[in-house]
Formats: structure tokens, C-alpha cells, sequence
């Protein structure tokens, strides 16, 4: 597998579990990049059980906010698992981060990557129209940010039910779902 692969679905779709077995079929070292926080023990327990179902042979990054920099220090010759740019981009909005600076420079960063990525985003823009400000401005980032990624894709993928529906690309020849 080569270049940068987008995998998009709702809550709980399957699309993480979809990623990492995608992830499994290139037989490289997996490097799992993660941009979960536990801020509460229903989050604790949420990445507990992202850990356990994914088993063991991951070297992990963690890396809520500084995602640019953990895309551009992954090893040679591995393949990674950002799961999910929707909670990074949560994170740093919430941060009140300059997201016109980070956001293209996250893109840069997936466009100079030296290994091939796989990234998890979320659907958010099939719902009702958010009742605040903050949410609607995230739904539209998040809905921005999915294109622009999506653009650049190689491969581009929506899950639901736990289904593959190839928007983009190809599906691997080895690969079986």
C-alpha cells in the first residue's frame, strides 16, 4: 500500500476496526497515531477498548494536538493509523488554536509523509444543523477538512454498518472483509 488512504464513517460505524485490518494487510511495522484524550472515564474506557480489540504489534504516538509533528517523525518503512483527525481537530478547537495555520499544515504534512498513512476521519455533516455557534463551526471544519484530505487521498473509503464502500481508489487484492 502507497500514499494516503481516507476512511470515513459515522459514530461507531466500524470505521476504525475497517482502518486498522486495512492497516494489517500491508505486512509493515503499524505505527498507531492517536488523538484521543480521556477527560472522563467513558473516554478512559472507549480508548481501553480501542487498545485491547486492536491487539498487540502497534508502536503507538500519542498526539492530541501536535499532530504535524507525529506525522513527520513516523519510521521509515512502517505504516500508520491516524485515528481520528476529527478528535485532533476537536482538540484544537477547543484550544482556541489557529486552525487557517494547523490546518494546512497538517495537509502538508500528510502530502510530504514518508510512509503510507491511513487516516479515520468522521461523517458529521449528515445530521441536523447544530443549534450553537462552536458546533456548527466544528461541522464545517470538520466537512472542509474531509474534502481537502479526500482530494489528496489515493484512496478514499466510507463505512457503514462495518461495510467498505470505495469512494476513490481501489481496494487492495489481498484484502478480505
Amino acid at each position: 500500500m502507497t500514499g494516503l488512504t481516507l476512511v470515513l464513517g459515522g459514530a461507531s460505524s466500524g470505521k476504525s476496526d475497517w482502518a486498522e485490518r486495512l492497516v494489517g494487510t500491508t505486512g509493515l511495522p503499524k505505527v498507531y497515531v492517536a488523538t484521543a484524550q480521556a477527560f472522563d472515564p467513558e473516554m478512559e474506557a472507549k480508548i481501553a477498548r480501542h487498545r485491547s480489540d486492536r491487539g498487540g504489534g502497534w508502536q503507538t504516538i500519542e498526539a492530541p494536538q501536535m499532530l504535524t509533528e507525529a506525522l513527520s517523525s513516523l519510521p521509515d518503512g512502517h505504516v500508520a493509523l491516524l485515528d481520528c483527525v476529527t478528535m485532533w481537530l476537536s482538540n484544537r478547537l477547543l484550544a482556541d488554536a489557529p486552525l487557517e495555520e494547523e490546518i494546512p499544515a497538517l495537509l502538508d504534512a500528510l502530502d510530504t509523509c514518508n510512509v503510507p498513512v491511513v487516516v479515520v476521519s468522521n461523517e458529521v455533516g449528515l445530521g441536523i444543523v447544530p443549534d450553537n455557534a462552536l458546533s456548527r463551526r466544528f461541522r464545517d471544519l470538520q466537512g472542509r477538512l474531509n474534502r481537502q484530505i479526500a482530494e489528496r487521498a489515493d484512496r478514499v473509503v466510507a463505512v457503514m454498518a462495518g461495510l467498505p464502500l470505495v469512494l476513490k481508489g481501489t481496494l487492495p487484492e489481498t484484502a478480505t472483509w
